[in-house]
């Protein structure tokens, strides 16, 4: 849309969010990207010559509530990027079932949360509450060149479209900064509105004990 933003009222939209006066725009380039936080990189020249590059992340809703993944990694990925010790690396494999229950739970297969022993929650949490910051920012934004700078959540029921485009700091704050770190009734962790849960699914294949981590982008529409 942004390519033909001369035309396109979405896209006119969204540059006036940005901030550009569309008169003083020369020339929108966008391209799309893949691996990284950010979906769509464009860049705005304007008639005084000034370059700008704006990064989102584009998040695309068909249903007036659904969940959206973010994130997803073995949990010695995470342990790389976040360099946990080795208990919350543990706790955190029971949880995805790379390591298997030792005694009696709801599935065979992995331990919830609400499963692990007091102590054990404990340590989960308070390692999740002082690292929250980091934790949030890179599932969400990411880091480096491509990291994303806005969220655009883009809402299509019968044709009928909504959008909204926030700062990713902004975004940051209101998905996972304002709120709790707690279990969920499920046996997941919040982190805000942030779900941390077993991917799961995969028809049993080794990758559905990956670590993911999920939003429902509709909340920022409230």
């Amino acid at each position: 849309m942004f390519n033909s933003w001369k035309k396109n009222a979405f896209a006119q939209q969204w540059l006036n969010k940005l901030g550009y006066n569309l008169k003083e725009i020369e020339e929108v380039k966008a391209r799309t990207l893949s691996g990284y936080k950010t979906d769509v990189q464009v860049v705005i020249i304007t008639k005084s010559g000034l370059e700008k590059v704006e990064n989102f992340q584009v998040k695309l809703v068909s249903n007036k509530r659904g969940y959206n993944q973010i994130d997803k990694r073995w949990v010695k990925r995470y342990k790389e990027l976040w360099d946990f010790n080795p208990k919350v690396e543990e706790l955190l494999k029971k949880f995805t079932g790379e390591i298997k229950p030792s005694g009696e739970t709801k599935n065979q297969k992995r331990m919830f949360l609400n499963e692990f022993s007091p102590y054990d929650r404990e340590v989960l949490i308070n390692w999740f509450k002082q690292n929250r910051r980091l934790i949030v920012s890179d599932i969400l934004k990411g880091r480096g060149e491509y990291s994303a700078s806005w969220m655009l959540v883009i809402q299509n029921i019968e044709g009928n479209y909504t959008w909204i485009l926030n700062p990713m700091d902004e975004v940051l704050q209101k998905m996972g900064l304002d709120g709790d770190v707690k279990i969920s009734p499920r046996g997941s962790l919040s982190i805000g509105k942030i779900t941390m849960q077993r991917k799961g699914g995969d028809g049993g294949r080794p990758s559905a004990n990956m670590l993911q981590f999920k939003i429902n982008p509709i909340d920022l529409l409230d």
